[in-house]
C-alpha cells in the first residue's frame, strides 16, 4: 500500500513540475498516463497472482509490487503450514505402522458399533475385509451369541474366550472392548489356540503319567498288600519268587518312565549344542549287539552300515534315538521277522539312518499321532513288551535338535520303515 501511494505521489509530482513548465494540460497528461500507466502494471501483477494461486506450493511472483508485502507472510504460513502438516501425517503413518505391526487385532468401532478401522492381525483373526465390511456393523460380520451377549454388556471387565473357525480351522481368540474417545470402541483380539493346545496337552500329559504309573503302582501295592497281611509260610517258593519277579518288573517299569520323562525335559528344556563329530556306525554296532540280546535269536538283522558318515551333534542323544528305533522295531515284530538296519549317505549330502521291519505295521490314521508322549497304537501291545510311551517322543525331538527330521512309512499288518534324515549341514566323512 505504501509503494503505490509513493507512486501516486511521484506521478503528481512529476505532473505539477511538468504543468508549470509546459502548461496544466500537459501536466493532467502525464498524470492521467502515469495512473494509467499503474492500472496495467498491477493488472500484470494480478495476473502473476492468479497463476501463482492455482499452486501455492511454488513460491510467490517476485517484484509485484505492493503485493510483494501481502504475499510474503501469507506464503510463509503455507509453507509453515505444509510441513506441519506433513509431520503429522508421518505420525499419524508411524502410529498406523505400529498398529498393524501389533501381534494383537485391534479394531475401532463407532458409536453404532460399525466398523471403521482394522489392522491386519484383526483382519486375519475374524475374516475381515475393509473394502466390502467398513461401516458395516460389527454383529453382521461376527455372527456368535456370546459374542452379541458380550457386547451388550455395560462393561466390559474380562475378556470373551470366542471359539470361531476360519478356512476349516477352529480357532479360539480373546476378545477384550473398551470404550474410548466420543462415543468409540476399541476391540482387541488374541489368538490362543497354541496356547489352549498347550494347555491341553499338559493336562492330557498329567494325565497320561498319573495313568502310566498307576499301574505299576497298583501292582506293586497288591502284591506287597498280599505279602504282609499273609503268614511268611503262607507262601510257597515259587510263589514268593513269582510274586517278587513280578514286583521287578513293575519297578522297573516306573524307572523306564521316570528315566524317561527326564530325558525328554532334558532335550525340551536345554538348548542344542554345537557338538563334535560322532561315529555314528560304532552307535548303530552298539545299539545292534543290545537288539540282538533283546531279541533272543528270534529276528533276523540286515546291516547296511556307511562306516565314514558322521553327525556333528551330542553322542548320547543320537545313542537314544538309535537305540529306540531298534527296540522298537524288536517289540513290534513277531517271532522270525526281518529287521533290516541303514546308514547311508544321500544325493544332496544328507545321511539317513533307518530302520525297517515286518512287524505287524501301523493303521494311517495312528501315523500322526506316533510322536504324541504316551500315545500308543496297541495300547495293550505296548505295555506287555514293556514300552513307555516315550520312545518316540524323545527320537523327535533329538532329531530337530540335530537338523534332521523323523519320518514315518507303516503298512497296516505288512511292517514299518523309521528313518531318521539328517540336513547335508550335520554330515561329515571319515
Amino acid at each position: 500500500m505504501n509503494k503505490t501511494l509513493y507512486s501516486i505521489a511521484a506521478w503528481a509530482i512529476l505532473a505539477v513540475l511538468l504543468g508549470s513548465w509546459l502548461g496544466s494540460t500537459i501536466g493532467w497528461a502525464v498524470f492521467a498516463l502515469g495512473l494509467l500507466l499503474m492500472v496495467l502494471i498491477s493488472g500484470m501483477q494480478l495476473q502473476k497472482i492468479r497463476g501463482w494461486v492455482r499452486d501455492l506450493h511454488q513460491p510467490p511472483p517476485v517484484s509485484i509490487g505492493p503485493w510483494d508485502e501481502i504475499l510474503a507472510p501469507v506464503y510463509r504460513q503455507l509453507k509453515a503450514d505444509r510441513e506441519q502438516i506433513a509431520s503429522l501425517n508421518r505420525g499419524i503413518e508411524a502410529i498406523m505402522l505400529a498398529a498393524e505391526a501389533l501381534p494383537d487385532g485391534a479394531i475401532t468401532l463407532d458409536e453404532s458399533m460399525g466398523l471403521q478401522w482394522c489392522n491386519q492381525t484383526a483382519a486375519e483373526h475374524l475374516g475381515l475385509n475393509l473394502d466390502t465390511d467398513m461401516h458395516h456393523s460389527i454383529f453382521n460380520i461376527l455372527r456368535a451369541p456370546e459374542f452379541t451377549q458380550y457386547v451388550s454388556q455395560n462393561k466390559w471387565d474380562s475378556p470373551l474366550l470366542l471359539h470361531t473357525e476360519q478356512a476349516g480351522l477352529d480357532k479360539s481368540l480373546l476378545i477384550q472392548l473398551s470404550p474410548y474417545g466420543f462415543g468409540q470402541f476399541l476391540m482387541v483380539t488374541r489368538d490362543v489356540t497354541q496356547v489352549e493346545k498347550l494347555e491341553t496337552t499338559r493336562k492330557d500329559f498329567v494325565a497320561n503319567v498319573s495313568h502310566e504309573l498307576r499301574t505299576p503302582l497298583t501292582v506293586l501295592f497288591g502284591f506287597l498288600e498280599t505279602l504282609r497281611e499273609h503268614p511268611a509260610d503262607s507262601f510257597s517258593v515259587e510263589q514268593r519268587e513269582r510274586y517278587e519277579q513280578m514286583m521287578f518288573e513293575q519297578a522297573q517299569h516306573m524307572q523306564a518312565i521316570v528315566a524317561d520323562l527326564l530325558t525328554l525335559s532334558t532335550l525340551e528344556s536345554s538348548p542344542p549344542t554345537e557338538g563334535r563329530p560322532v561315529r555314528v556306525s560304532l552307535i548303530i554296532q552298539h545299539a545292534l549287539e543290545q537288539a540282538k540280546a533283546l531279541s533272543n535269536g528270534q529276528h533276523q538283522f540286515v546291516e547296511n552300515i556307511d562306516p565314514a558318515l558322521c553327525i556333528v551333534g551330542s553322542e548320547n542323544e543320537l545313542t537314544s534315538a538309535i537305540s529306540n528305533l531298534l527296540t522298537n522295531a524288536i517289540r513290534y515284530t513277531p517271532k522270525d521277522g526281518t529287521i533290516t538296519v541303514s546308514w547311508y549317505s544321500t544325493e544332496d549330502g544328507g545321511a539317513c539312518y533307518s530302520v525297517q521291519d515286518t512287524g505287524i505295521g501301523i493303521a494311517p490314521q495312528d501315523i500322526p499321532r506316533l510322536t504324541e508322549r504316551f500315545y500308543r497304537a496297541d495300547k495293550g501291545r505296548s505295555r506287555a513288551t514293556g514300552g513307555t510311551g516315550l520312545g518316540l517322543a524323545i527320537t523327535r525331538h533329538v532329531a530337530m535338535r540335530h537338523n534332521a527330521e523323523l519320518l514315518i512309512q507303516s503298512q497296516f499288518g505288512t511292517g514299518s520303515m523309521f528313518t531318521l534324515r539328517f540336513a547335508p549341514l550335520r554330515v561329515r566323512t571319515l
